[in-house]
């Protein structure tokens, strides 16, 4: 079994359901269930016997104790975070809590677990933590993608927390000999998304009539990566990663987000025409983000030559598959896209304004 925490998130839950298709492994999920978290996506796991959910917070170290003790899983793969750069901004306190102190506890109460194991489980434990290119800050339009080797720089709440919680994986390693591993990756999308990271975004709002907000003059890049690729390369890691090392999962496939959004209006226009005109005659450059890291590219060198990662999808097939995704499943958005969400998201851009 594995504990994996936050499973019930974008990331986490396609990483539990991928996993237990593909592997059959049981899974013990961990989830806080907050305003991203949400058991629809784990809808097809339900009477699975394989999936255990747990409503609880990373912070509860009792819980955590307890559970551990009683599942006794193989190994952690801790995706639960605070992961939105704009929510960041407004309310940094939150992510400071989830990703600094959240994953301090975890790994105390991992470390406490892992000592008392009997010697051949303790030698095959695995601590995985899942972190985000962001920690390694911005780059240059001529810069060399991110490695491995690359300092910390984050510019935001979130990548400071997120590196913090890194530098943390790393003492504990080498300070105490815990089995840890940790992969840092690019931008994700697919299936299960919160719509208010840029792809399901656009999405949403495309097909709702609505405005398609771009900060800045959209020429920010980032590296898009499918996230049941993520979903693979987690698993090798845990499976085949050297204990105490980093990996960097990139998809390959950098693009401005003014190309992102154009993308996405153009396969939409085929297969979901809108009554008149383009969906790209929705686009309104907005006022950037403070901060706004204008570049991350990954360099994936080491999983691929380590351990034989590819990814399986193009940004291309990927994007279409995920936009596919979107329209059979409108139903999920409407849900996820609540009150509370119409307010965030109505706050955040009206303090952008139109440019």
């Amino acid at each position: 079994m594995l504990l994996v925490t936050g499973g019930a998130g974008f990331i986490g839950s396609n990483f539990v359901l991928s996993t237990i298709a593909e592997t059959g492994e049981a899974v013990l999920n961990l989830d806080k269930l907050t305003y991203a978290g949400n058991l629809r996506n784990l809808a097809a796991l339900e009477g699975d016997e394989r999936h255990v959910f747990v409503q609880g917070d990373i912070c509860d170290r009792d819980l955590v104790r307890r559970l551990l003790a009683e599942h006794r899983p193989r190994a952690i793969v801790h995706f639960a975070a605070e992961s939105h750069v704009d929510r960041s901004i407004e309310g940094p306190a939150e992510f400071v809590q989830t990703n600094v102190v959240g994953s301090f506890s975890l790994l105390e109460e991992a470390r406490a677990h892992w000592i008392q194991l009997p010697p051949a489980e303790q030698a095959a434990f695995r601590f995985l933590h899942v972190s985000t290119d962001e920690v390694y800050g911005s780059l240059g339009a001529q810069d060399p993608a991110f490695t491995e080797r690359t300092p910390c720089a984050p510019n935001s709440p979130y990548a400071a927390s997120k590196a913090a919680s890194d530098h943390l994986v790393r003492a504990y390693h080498h300070t105490y000999g815990l089995p840890t591993l940790t992969t840092n990756c690019s931008n994700n999308y697919g299936p299960y998304q919160f719509p208010e990271k840029l792809i399901p975004l656009v999405l949403h709002n495309a097909l709702a009539g609505k405005r398609l907000p771009v900060y800045g003059d959209g020429g920010n890049v980032r590296d898009w990566l499918y996230v049941l690729d993520h979903c693979a390369a987690v698993r090798l890691v845990l499976d085949k990663g050297r204990p105490g090392e980093t990996y960097n999962i990139g998809g390959g496939s950098e693009r401005t987000n003014i190309e992102v959004v154009q993308r996405i209006c153009g396969l939409l226009d085929k297969v979901h025409p809108p009554g008149r005109g383009s969906y790209a005659d929705l686009i309104e450059f907005v006022k950037d983000r403070p901060g706004h890291d204008r570049r991350y590219a990954i360099d994936s060198a080491k999983i691929r030559s380590e351990l034989g990662w590819r990814p399986r999808e193009s940004f291309e097939s990927g994007l279409e598959k995920t936009v596919r995704w979107v329209l059979d499943n409108r139903a999920w958005t409407e849900e996820v896209t609540s009150g509370a969400y119409r307010r965030w998201v109505e706050q955040n851009y009206a303090l952008r304004g139109a440019v």
